[in-house]
Order: structure tokens, then sequence, then C-alpha cells
């Protein structure tokens, strides 16, 4: 067990002054993400499922060319420039704010895993059009929507941005 949290450790003590950590953090989500779609699109066909937990969480391969929950999925394809435009822009932002100190630790550890995911999806949007999903969660006739690593590694940096904003309050003076 050691040796598996070591890499870990490492990386979490890295020079607390330094920004590597965070960039480290959202190219290892870049990387898993696109590893993740790869390995999906390679083995599945569109909307083959592979029952994983039986009735609760299967593999599958479906396509969104929307933002979450597939909002604009049907627009005509001008959203694929506007959700492109969107993530720079809002990287843009977390980025400048993890490098000007804007955040806590928990902030920058959420900004660069936003980072990190919303980047995994602007390489999809570029290579095929539209993002790959994988990830299907359901519980009888309830199913949430497919998702994959990148919108995981948004929500939980999303997650992690709202208790940064509660415990770490910059002083404006």
């Amino acid at each position: 067990m050691r040796s598996v949290l070591k890499p870990l450790l490492i990386f979490m003590t890295i020079e607390k002054t330094s920004n590597m950590k965070y960039w480290l953090l959202a190219a290892a989500a870049i990387v898993l993400d696109q590893i993740t779609k790869f390995a999906v699109l390679d083995r599945f066909e569109f909307a083959e499922r592979l029952n994983v937990i039986p009735g609760f969480f299967d593999l599958t391969l479906l396509f969104n060319t929307g933002a979450a929950f597939s909002f604009l999925a049907d627009a005509g394809g001008w959203q694929k420039f506007f959700f492109l435009g969107l993530a720079v822009v809002i990287c843009t932002y977390l980025a400048r704010a993890i490098v000007k100190n804007d955040f806590g630790i928990w902030g920058k550890y959420g900004a660069a895993m936003i980072i990190g995911g919303a980047f995994g999806n602007v390489i999809d949007r570029l290579l095929h059009g539209h993002v790959v999903d994988f990830l299907l969660v359901y519980w009888q006739n309830w199913y949430y929507p497919a998702f994959n690593m990148a919108d995981s590694f948004i929500c939980v940096g999303a997650v992690l941005l709202v208790i940064d904003s509660f415990k770490h309050k910059k002083n404006k003076a």
C-alpha cells in the first residue's frame, strides 16, 4: 500500500509555492480522459452496452454534440464553436486565478481538475465533432445521462471550488 501512496505523497509535497502540481493534475486529467475514450472507441460500437454492475452501471459508447445533459445537442452545429470558446475562456480565467493565487489549495486543485476535464472534452470536439461519453449510471427506469472521465473531473473540481469558496477568504484590502 505504501508503494501506491508514495507517488501521490510526492505529488502533494511539491514545493508549496509552485503551481507545477496543478498543471500536472490538469495534464493527468487530460491523459486519463483521452486514454479511456480511446479504449472505448476501440472496443465498442455506437450505443453498445456492457453491463458492469447489474441494474446500476454500464459501459456504453454515446456521442454528445451538446454540453451537460445534452444541452443544445440539437442546435444545428454552432454549439460546437460556442462550447470550444466557452471552455477556452473558463480555462483561461481559472489558470490566471491559480497563478495569481486567487484560490486556496482546494480551489487550485478544483480549478486544475476543471481545466483538465474541459480540455479533454475540447480535444473530443476538435477531433470528432462531439464529446465521447461512455459511463452510464441508472436505477430501474431512471438513467443519469452518460458521461466520461473529463466530466467527472469537471464535477469534482466544481465541488472543490465551492468548498474552497467557504474556506478561503482572500484579503481584498
